[in-house]
């Protein structure tokens, strides 16, 4: 079957996830430049926003926003510098580092050129969310971002799903999700009454309606040329 709206997840699919980590990277050294910070700053930097993640309960969500915040007042003991200082070198790095996935782009356009709905389900900031679909090139091709912090839960909560369907308005049925996490995208879509496509090994498994390792193949299952 063709689809008349397409949804994406951004980390993993639409962004690489070794770039956003590069980003970290490059901030703590940056920092660690002009403060003097341990040798271990970036280990201790990411524990702290693990647990701050980690520390959510259930599907509520925790902005990346906030988690940056606690994790570098981590590096200082409690008495970081002010935020308008470590902020934007923070934004410098991550700009500098992240790159999309490859085929992403390319693939994003071809959808969009279909005439379909074209959305975000993504668990990520409102502001982070535009500002990387505009550095790549592609927030025209998009029709709608739904993001965690925006509707205050992670996927798989089905609020998500409903969320961008609402903005949508069309039948769960004809549209397909996007993703690389199983139980996040694939599992929590087909739940919400939509189709699901895995992108890479760890969104695989019974639930998904197809499988792919090269985004390229998407606009040919969104034209219904794929069984």
């Amino acid at each position: 079957m063709s689809y008349d709206a397409v949804f994406f997840d951004l980390g993993g699919v639409v962004v690489e996830l070794k770039s956003i980590r590069e980003g970290y990277a490059l901030f703590v050294d940056r920092l660690g430049d002009e403060y003097d910070l341990p040798p271990d700053a970036l280990d201790r930097w990411k524990s702290a926003l693990g647990d701050y993640f980690t520390g959510r309960e259930g599907t509520s969500y925790r902005t990346a926003r906030e988690g940056y915040r606690v994790a570098t007042e981590a590096l200082f003991d409690g008495s970081p510098p002010p935020e308008p200082e470590w902020r934007p070198l923070l934004e410098a790095a991550s700009a500098e580092t992240s790159r999309p996935v490859d085929g992403a782009v390319e693939t994003i356009r071809a959808v969009a050129a279909e005439e379909v709905h074209v959305g975000v389900v993504s668990d990520i900031d409102e502001p982070e969310a535009h500002d990387l679909l505009a550095r790549f090139g592609v927030a025209d091709c998009f029709d709608a971002v739904t993001t965690s912090e925006a509707v205050g839960h992670t996927k798989p909560d089905p609020q998500m799903y409903e969320a961008a369907l609402e903005k949508w308005g069309g039948d769960p049925a004809r549209a397909v999700m996007v993703g690389d996490r199983y139980d996040h995208d694939v599992a929590g879509a087909v739940d919400a009454g939509l189709d699901a496509v895995a992108y890479g090994p760890d969104a695989r498994g019974p639930k998904a309606t197809y499988e792919i390792d090269d985004l390229r193949e998407l606009p040919a299952i969104v034209r219904g040329e794929r069984g």
